[in-house]
């Protein structure tokens, strides 16, 4: 898994990299899986601090405005130990019930040229979940690596924290933000994404409203988009 090409004069050069968001951008929202972890947090929430349910609701919502993700709070401010939360939470997610091979997102991604641009995951969850998701949708094969929030570390990082964009960027080996592509569903990951020089593009699944100011200069509804928004990864149909 090399991150660098050889040029006609024997020189090398690092290639681009698109990065993927993993949940509601490679399977949709309308799968639920955002609606079931949501109640395993709150459940969480409610268990471990003592709350009633719609004080954990509330928290839940605070900390996942406030951090980006509910863990970082429960962290910070509680002590929970994150990777009993994952176990409880992401790995209790009933995944291979949902979440079922997708050919036309393999197709997608087959017919993206990967001498031009190396594809790699960027995600919020931990190495578990995306993992599993991206082996339940069939794609596993076609990424060249994950980059994903370490629950154990201590501050956790994460999208849209410009560290987790540097920590992508060190992982894949890609030293300039202009060779950054990036796709995400979340609004304020895809902005934070072009505020740092990234190629971004906001996933608005159709049927969710679009926002009133786009998150970054591309906004699609579906995946099949980036074919006329990067036509330069992808193989010729010639």
């Amino acid at each position: 898994m090399g991150s660098q090409v050889a040029e006609p004069n024997g020189a090398t050069v690092s290639r681009p990299v698109m990065f993927f968001d993993i949940d509601n951008c490679l399977y949709p929202r309308s799968a639920k899986v955002f609606d079931l972890m949501a109640d395993l947090i709150d459940q969480y929430f409610a268990t471990h601090l003592g709350l009633s349910e719609d004080e954990a609701i509330k928290l839940h919502k605070e900390y996942y405005k406030n951090y980006g993700l509910a863990i970082e709070g429960l962290v910070r401010h509680h002590q929970i130990d994150p990777l009993d939360y994952n176990a409880k939470v992401d790995d209790a997610l009933p995944l291979e019930t949902i979440i079922k091979p997708n050919p036309q997102l393999r197709k997608l991604l087959e017919d993206i040229d990967t001498s031009k641009v190396k594809l790699w995951l960027l995600t919020n969850a931990y190495v578990n979940h995306g993992r599993r998701v991206v082996k339940l949708l069939g794609i596993d094969d076609l990424f060249e690596g994950l980059t994903y929030c370490d629950y154990s570390e201590v501050p956790i990082v994460c999208k849209p924290h410009p560290d987790m964009f540097a920590k992508a960027m060190k992982e894949a080996e890609v030293e300039k933000a202009e060779n950054c592509y990036f796709v995400d569903d979340s609004y304020a990951n895809a902005e934070g994404a072009e505020k740092l020089g990234w190629a971004s593009v906001h996933l608005v699944e159709e049927g969710l409203p679009l926002p009133a100011s786009p998150a970054s200069k591309h906004q699609v509804r579906h995946l099949e988009e980036l074919r006329g928004i990067f036509p330069q990864f992808f193989k010729s149909s010639n």
